[in-house]
């Protein structure tokens, strides 16, 4: 406004005369305050906002020249899952397992504070690409005809975020371009236009499935034979032999369809073909037989060596972090190898019982949220059609994810006898929530969950091991509220041996002399058990080994020796058992 009341208007000299002055006050404040942050070492910086980088679609055309890359599970269930992806029309190769090499090369190009399996998978997957560069290949080349598959997941741990470290790790190393696709139904890749590269269907998930269920119970048998075999190596060459075999079972095996008439007429109706085709897929699954005469074969070949269960072995179960406890490499200090290296029988952890916890604990969070999926929409007390709808709806969903564990437990164990039955069948979960519940709330999640400390008491209480050994990553913050817990298991259960042990990329020594001290402790226990088994069968060592040698089929590995109340290891359970024999058989004599 003029001084006399009247609006300024545009090219006034008043106007102008306002605005020079305002830019010129804005001047001098913008110098006043560049001034001010030179003088206390302000460096102000333009904002640098994030973008998501541009990811390029696996589409359906370049499965023919792409090569899926897979890893972080033991080289048993890679060959069998390689197998069972290369049946289904992929071209894939197994990741070796990472090395310290490869644990440096994460650190150098990933973010700083993430747990050692970061390190050491995200690195191995750089590390791969490199040697395919060194072999010749440029990197257009390797991002175009390569591309990483592995499992996603929310976290709340640092699991969370091993895709953003994969793709950080990748740009850092000169792999801008290269793809990573996330295993689960959503996340990853937008893979909408066209059809899809990787075809998550029914026919991936079953082969899926059997690749790790046989790569369980095909490591355990090796495990359980290993530390008895009489020649030393043999368990290992016949490992390696019965896993190529399964390899090319599964890579020959062809996703089931709906053939002959039946197929004929139903094209006509591509919806009802298709519902056809997938409840004929589940029940050729469920009701197959189709791998168990090849999975006879491996039960044979390994029934092949010769064993000697008179051998004193502590019984050590591993536990602890999912990688942790499952890898065979430098990520866990080769602590398997060591174990039976220092006279240990090792019972290692089926990645099942994971498959089985994650159900159980999708089927607890519906039980437990029964009411409260309506919120504030909840219908009114007299509505008994929405409260029917709603009751239908939850009984569903728990049904369905029932079915689900009792058909993945039944072909587990189906799995399992067809091996010979010496392995162990999956652990209850509803005891494992019922054993560790007071110590450890089941409803907290992250990482393994209540399982570390369920674990514990139920494999010491139970008799099934004589030590406990958890294997996790330096600071994996899961795993240090379990063992927190485990401060006050081990108070109340006096006589538990539970070690506790932190892995990274160093200090190898430094655990292995750890466990060497509990493991000093766990074969004490066992030779008590051993020497006091022996007194009680009344006979010497001698007489039991002459009785054995004279027995062929005590010898077998998959002669099964019935366990005994309150003993542990499996070579006092073997003395209690041939003792038995033999008294039966001097009684028998004495009759005739």
């Amino acid at each position: 406004m003029s001084t006399s009341g009247q609006p300024l208007q545009p090219g006034n000299p008043s106007l102008i005369q306002i605005t020079t002055v305002e830019a010129t006050i804005q001047k001098r404040l913008e110098e006043e305050r560049a001034r001010l942050e030179r003088e206390a070492g302000i460096q102000k910086r333009q904002p640098n906002h994030f973008k998501k980088p541009v990811e390029h679609a696996f589409n359906a055309s370049q499965r023919s020249h792409t090569t899926l890359l897979f890893g972080g599970l033991t080289w048993k269930h890679e060959k069998l899952i390689h197998g069972a992806l290369e049946g289904l029309g992929y071209q894939c190769e197994a990741i070796p397992t990472p090395d310290v090499a490869a644990f440096q090369l994460g650190k150098e190009y990933g973010n700083n504070g993430q747990c050692n399996p970061t390190y050491f998978t995200v690195g191995n997957l750089v590390q791969y690409l490199q040697k395919l560069e060194e072999q010749g290949l440029s990197k257009k080349e390797i991002s175009s005809n390569y591309i990483f598959l592995t499992a996603g997941a929310c976290g709340p741990c640092r699991f969370g975020m091993y895709e953003a470290e994969y793709r950080l790790a990748l740009r850092n190393s000169g792999f801008d371009d290269f793809r990573v696709v996330l295993f689960q139904q959503s996340g990853g890749l937008d893979q909408s236009e066209g059809e899809a590269g990787l075809d998550m269907n029914l026919d991936f998930f079953l082969g899926l499935l059997n690749g790790m269920n046989m790569g369980d119970l095909i490591n355990e048998v090796a495990y359980l034979i290993r530390p008895y075999e009489i020649t030393p190596g043999e368990t290992d060459a016949v490992l390696e032999e019965v896993t190529d075999y399964m390899h090319e079972v599964m890579r020959r095996k062809r996703p089931w369809k709906l053939n002959g008439n039946l197929g004929k007429y139903l094209e006509r109706f591509p919806k009802t073909a298709d519902t056809a085709t997938y409840v004929g897929k589940f029940l050729n699954q469920i009701l197959g037989d189709e791998y168990i005469q090849h999975l006879h074969h491996v039960r044979d070949r390994f029934d092949q060596i010769a064993v000697d269960r008179t051998r004193m072995r502590p019984v050590v179960k591993v536990t602890g972090e999912f990688w942790a406890q499952t890898t065979e490499g430098d990520g866990n200090f080769n602590m398997f190898r060591f174990l039976e290296r220092e006279g240990a029988d090792v019972m290692v952890e089926p990645i099942g019982t994971w498959i089985m916890y994650m159900i159980h604990q999708t089927i607890q969070s519906i039980r437990d949220k029964k009411g409260l999926e309506e919120g504030a929409t909840s219908p009114a007390f007299w509505r008994l059609d929405q409260h029917a709808r709603i009751g239908w709806n939850y009984r569903n969903k728990l049904a369905k994810l029932k079915l689900a564990e009792a058909i993945f437990k039944r072909e587990y164990h189906r799995i399992k006898d067809a091996l010979g039955g010496i392995a162990h069948a999956l652990t209850d979960q509803y005891e494992l929530q019922r054993v560790a519940h007071p110590f450890y709330n089941s409803r907290a999640g992250g990482g393994e969950g209540h399982l570390e400390v369920a674990k514990n008491i139920y494999y010491s209480n139970k008799n099934l091991c004589h030590m406990v050994l958890s294997l996790k990553p330096f600071g994996c913050m899961p795993s240090t509220q379990s063992d927190g817990a485990q401060s006050a298991v081990v108070t109340q259960f006096k006589d538990m041996i539970f070690l506790p042990v932190e892995t990274s990329g160093e200090g190898e020594i430094n655990a292995h002399s750890r466990v060497q001290m509990a493991l000093g402790e766990a074969k004490i226990k066992a030779k008590s058990e051993y020497k006091a088994a022996l007194e009680k069968t009344g006979y010497s060592l001698e007489e039991i080994k002459a009785y054995v040698d004279a027995h062929a089929e005590l010898k077998r590995p998959m002669y099964k020796v019935p366990r005994v109340e309150g003993v542990v290891g499996l070579g006092a359970h073997f003395l209690h058992h041939v003792a038995g024999k033999m008294r039966l058989e001097q009684a028998s004599a004495r009759v005739n």
